[in-house]
């Protein structure tokens, strides 16, 4: 297995084929995870804002090995959804397992706190249920209490409610469909753990725990609040933070316990373009307190591992990482990629043309000023720190106004793209850009219809745009490095797409045959 490690192709692989793993276990943008063990089975969910499908299921059978098996929102059912909604949607879900059901709990800071349950978490989830209005709730975690009793407990978002730092603890019905009170807060982090919010809550030896995130996003740290009664009052501790380690603000994400005795913790880190990527952590229990990581520097306080044996699960787990390329060989698009609004069927064909996806050529939104308002982008997340990744198109049928091509999405945002000009010829345009503005960098004739289209990221996300007319020579574009950036709340995202400038309603389409994404060569193994 070690040797399969260093042979594969995949830019980032969590598993040593030795019985450890590094981390992180994903490095991609998972933001605010929860994770919960049913039986051998663990599944995770994550923040998804306004990109759609939403709501990402994950499954592991180690905590380390994760596939991407579902979406829980294949639209939102909400005005507005028609454009892209930066930083709006799905907040820090909670996820668990309940009567028989899974249940994911996430607030909407412009709307309320929605529920969604499904008997089988790779299948169909029951439409969002909005079980409490209002703005500025965020990050509920449902709790069951073992008298029947049912609780949520969330955090606000000051940008909508004006409050900040506190938690707040609710009756619920136990069937998730409403709140029973107003509730009271729980804890006022405003002194000792500012920013406090992303809470879940756990009950083992006959005490209550809230985990919370504190100290905000990049530098902040994780904060345990421990209780005999569930209303409180509740006792806190810091139980992991960066410390010496290279590891800037390890917190907000789930807890669980294996058969095996094991406890583990997975959060985030957030790591600017890249997104918030994924940790675990190993816990152990230490007076009734949890101890996460290792104290690297004696000063009590746990601070992140990067190498470490892989927890003890019954049976052995292949080797697995979510899927990035796509070959585009299905009837539904693969599970990883994203467009930035809710899908129009009116964008993209699968199987018009066999092992190819057709994207259309339609206009920008009215009003929108730059790629970033374009909702009809098919991206995905970063998969590592280093990649490759290369899309063959074929453009014979684009337009005059066309462009299709390849882009690297963010606040600050850089594509290459086939356009169809008024000569009827075809030429190759590299463009940046950002929320306001985009300008063509460099452009030049093609000579073929078929183009293979190239960014190769490096470290400190570094890219840079490439192109092949043979699909062996690769040519850069005459442009300095662009550095992506991340967009709001989400890290920077790759993909394809198809536009139209002209005056048209629609213009014409391409084919991308393929999508793949690789380690370089120089990294491959690492």
């Amino acid at each position: 297995m070690i040797e399969n490690v260093k042979q594969t192709r995949e830019p980032w692989v969590s598993d040593q084929g030795d019985g450890t793993y590094r981390n992180p276990v994903l490095h991609a943008d998972y933001s605010d995870p929860d994770v919960i063990r049913v039986g051998d089975d663990f599944y995770m969910t994550a923040s998804s804002f306004g990109h759609l499908p939403g709501l990402p299921i994950l499954h592991s059978k180690d905590l380390v090995n994760w596939t991407l098996v579902n979406h829980a929102i294949k639209e939102m059912p909400l005005p507005g959804y028609d454009r892209p909604q930066h930083g709006n949607g799905v907040w820090a879900p909670s996820l668990r397992y309940h009567d028989g059901k899974y249940w994911i709990f996430y607030g909407d800071p412009d709307v309320g706190i929605f529920m969604s349950t499904a008997v089988d978490p790779s299948g169909e989830w029951a439409p969002l249920h909005l079980l409490q209005e209002g703005k500025g709730l965020i990050d509920p975690c449902p709790f069951w209490d073992e008298d029947g009793k049912a609780y949520l407990v969330h955090a606000f978002a000051h940008s909508r409610s004006g409050i900040k730092h506190k938690l707040r603890l609710c009756g619920m019905a136990p069937d998730g469909s409403k709140l029973l009170d107003e509730g009271q807060i729980v804890f006022d982090g405003t002194e000792g753990h500012p920013t406090m919010e992303g809470p879940k809550m756990y009950k083992r030896n006959g005490y209550y725990y809230i985990f919370a995130p504190a100290g905000g996003v990049k530098p902040g740290w994780q904060t345990v609040l421990r209780s005999a009664a569930v209303n409180g009052p509740y006792e806190d501790r810091i139980v992991l933070h960066q410390g010496d380690s290279a590891v800037n603000g390890p917190h907000q994400g789930g807890f669980v316990e294996l058969d095996s005795g094991e406890s583990w913790f997975m959060h985030f880190q957030d790591k600017g373009a890249y997104g918030r990527i994924i940790h675990l952590q190993p816990v152990v229990w230490q007076d009734d307190w949890p101890f996460m990581g290792v104290d690297a520097n004696g000063d009590g306080i746990g601070e992140p591992v990067m190498h470490y044996p892989k927890p003890k699960v019954r049976g052995s787990s292949p080797i697995a990482v979510p899927f990035a390329s796509d070959e585009f060989g299905g009837s539904t698009l693969g599970k990883q990629w994203q467009w930035q609004a809710n899908p129009d069927p009116r964008w993209y064909e699968l199987g018009a043309l066999e092992s190819h996806i057709r994207l259309h050529a339609l206009p920008k939104p009215s009003g929108s000023s730059s790629l970033f308002e374009v909702p009809q982008l098919l991206l995905q997340k970063f998969p590592a720190e280093q990649f490759d990744m290369t899309a063959k198109l074929s453009c014979s049928e684009l337009k005059k106004g066309d462009a299709a091509g390849l882009v690297v999405f963010g606040f600050a945002f850089a594509y290459l793209s086939v356009c169809r000009e008024e000569d009827g010829g075809l030429s190759l345009h590299y463009t940046e850009g950002d929320q306001e503005a985009e300008q063509c960098i460099s452009s030049h004739k093609l000579n073929n219809c078929t183009v293979w289209l190239r960014v190769s990221v490096r470290q400190e996300a570094s890219c840079i745009f490439a192109y092949s007319e043979d699909g062996k020579q690769y040519h850069p574009m005459d442009a300095p490095p662009f550095t992506a950036r991340e967009s709001r709340w989400v890290g920077a995202k790759a993909g394809i797409f198809a536009l139209h400038r002209g005056e048209q309603a629609q213009g014409g389409y391409v084919d991308a045959d393929w999508f793949r994404v690789s380690a370089p060569e120089e990294v491959r193994g690492l």
